[in-house]
């Protein structure tokens, strides 16, 4: 999944899935806390790689599903979006990373976070530099 899309909430907290995602998501996906540089934010999972996490999950052991990694399962959303490809936050997902009304929906390879758009916008002016986007090309390989 790549690129950046703006939306906003309507009155029942829905968002609408962009077009370009649409296929890569599928007919239902999940949405769960995330974080990115020390920012709030949401992250979405298509339910192939949801299950590829929850694998990954139930083979913890029990000491390592405590806590922070159970917090991820335990405030997930499955969202199934309507014939208008709605889907609805929750409140808790909502207050979490902090959205009011405008959003960012931006593409991260395999998932796609969603933003606050204040606070995406912060992100980006925080990371836009020559140096941090050197830095991760390096991470990458290139």
């Amino acid at each position: 999944m790549i690129g950046k899309y703006a939306a906003r909430t309507d009155d029942k907290n829905r968002l609408i899935v962009p077009a370009k995602l649409r296929k890569e998501l599928g007919e239902s996906f999940y949405v769960t806390l995330g974080v990115n540089c020390g920012h709030r934010c949401l992250t979405v999972y298509t339910a192939e790689e949801w299950q590829r996490l929850s694998e990954n999950f139930n083979a913890l052991s029990i000491s390592q599903r405590a806590g922070a990694t159970s917090l991820i399962f335990m405030n997930a959303a499955e969202c199934t979006p309507d014939k208008q490809f709605r889907f609805t936050l929750t409140p808790f997902l909502q207050t979490y990373a902090g959205i009011d009304r405008d959003v960012m929906i931006v593409g991260r390879a395999g998932q796609a976070e969603i933003w606050d758009a204040a606070e995406f916008q912060r992100f980006e002016e925080e990371n836009l530099t020559p140096e941090k986007l050197l830095a991760s090309l390096e991470a990458i390989g290139l």
